[in-house]
């Protein structure tokens, strides 16, 4: 595996692969770290995961440097998303025991009948490269702490990420072998949630990977959790205050690269804040500061790779090409490295590029829309279905909307987040099953029915 830094185009480090009998040992080390792990008090699994969080503060640094050299996050959403990761660990520390209490259930006299979650075993998860610590602890927090233990395979361009988290478990203290990477290729994923030690699997990522990993799990009878894409909604009514809305949408559609599944990526906007919102915006998304992603200062770094800028680059062309406008951006930028700038597209046409695809990139689509039946309807014309916005000082009008749109969140004036504290997934070509809270830690465990006369 090459690390090619997007800032610079240059080759950083070769990575070997793991080999076939590399991983048929990881997985023989893994069912045996299971038969040990699952029988830990979850006292001690809990007091091990805030140990983690610990770890995670104490090198966020060099985390977030690994984060921006590798897939060119701005340093200073490294940082933040290292945090992000320690909170998650906090949380499903002090959280952890009270999310898998046994539940009881009315039963006979005499008697007495509980639901227990008891772990699966060796879990495989296969992660992306946008948020690549985040995305795994947010896997790997509620999963190991119930008892599980994790395999990732993660993005081919994030090898460092994916060692530096191994890391992370190992200097917190955790048994060997409770979390592993695995430096593996897409082909050999198949064979691993194939083989009977690997107990289930969950994808963050692309449709076409889960749709590959969802055939595979299926087809063994092994549950999966699916977060794929999405086109998120950002919806502007005609009451929405436009200084904190404005502020909001360029940051929603433009951190992290634009390369976020829960970017606000459709601006759906009300006829009457129409012509200032996007004056705002525009201005708004050109202060953005875009530079080295190891500068403090840098808002907007390159993208993760040149060959996704060149699709994303695609996309634009073709949506214009199709009648759409830029008023902003729309051609990559004329400096070493893969960097592509905040653009913003108006009179987007139906069915182009911009309008029915995933733009994976700082990419936002404009429209003017004068009827809210007519925006809600707009905001569902998605094969997608993750997060959505509205935008309202009418507190209970975006509860009413948020009702109607079809979607796994939806957040009434605040940008689509994950939060320890509320599950997170989506409907429809996003995905399915959650993550986070409860019911995200619930998602990998035998919900055992205990019945005692």
């Amino acid at each position: 595996m090459e690390i090619i830094n997007p800032a610079t185009g240059e080759r950083e480090e070769t990575v070997e692969e793991h080999t076939e009998s590399d991983v048929e040992a990881a997985l023989e080390r893994a069912t045996e770290a299971y038969a040990e792990w699952r029988e830990r008090p979850i006292r001690e699994r809990e007091e091990l995961l805030a140990d983690a969080g610990d770890v995670l503060r104490e090198n966020k640094r060099e985390y977030a440097e690994t984060m921006a050299r590798e897939m060119g996050k701005p340093i200073g959403q490294g940082l933040a998303e290292v945090e992000k990761c320690a909170w998650v660990c906090d949380h499903y520390a002090q959280h952890g025991s009270a999310y898998l209490e046994a539940d009881a259930h009315p039963s006979p006299p005499g008697s007495a009948v509980e639901t227990v979650y008891d772990p699966l075993g060796p879990i495989l998860a296969v992660m992306p490269w946008n948020f690549p610590f985040w995305q795994v602890f947010r896997f790997a927090a509620p999963h190991l702490t119930s008892g599980n233990v994790g395999l990732l395979k993660h993005a081919s361009n994030v090898p460092g990420c994916a060692q530096a988290i191994e890391d992370v478990f190992r200097e917190a203290g955790y048994p060997a072998d409770v979390f592993q990477t695995l430096l593996i290729p897409s082909d050999l994923v198949d064979d691993v949630i194939e083989d009977e030690r690997v107990k289930a699997a969950t994808v963050t990522g692309s449709g076409p990977a889960g749709r590959a990993v969802a055939s595979t799990a299926g087809e063994q009878l092994k549950k999966s959790v699916l977060e794929l894409g999405g086109s998120d909604p950002f919806v502007v009514l005609d009451d929405a205050d436009l200084a904190d809305t404005v502020e909001t949408a360029a940051w929603a559609r433009n951190q992290n690269g634009g390369q976020s599944c829960i970017a606000a990526k459709r601006f759906l906007v009300h006829t009457a804040v129409y012509d200032e919102f996007v004056d705002r915006f525009v201005d708004e998304v050109e202060s953005l500061t875009i530079g080295d992603p190891m500068d403090e200062d840098t808002d907007v770094g390159p993208q993760a790779r040149t060959d996704l800028m060149e699709e994303l680059h695609e996309q634009v062309e073709a949506s214009v090409e199709a009648g759409a406008r830029v008023l902003t951006g729309g051609e990559p930028m004329d400096r070493e490295g893969a960097y592509y700038p905040p653009t913003v597209l108006a009179d987007v046409p139906e069915g182009c590029p911009a309008d029915s695809e995933e733009t994976f990139g700082p990419v936002a689509a404009v429209y003017e829309i004068d009827d809210e039946d007519e925006l809600v309807r707009k905001a569902n014309d998605t094969e997608f279905g993750l997060g959505a916005s509205v935008w309202t000082t009418d507190r209970e009008r975006g509860r009413r909307l948020a009702r109607e749109i079809d979607a796994g969140c939806v957040y009434v004036n605040q940008l689509v987040k994950s939060d320890p504290r509320v599950p997170f997934g989506g409907i429809k070509e996003s995905g399915y099953g959650r993550e986070l809270a409860r019911e995200g830690m619930l998602e990998f465990v035998n919900r055992k029915t205990v019945w005692v006369e």
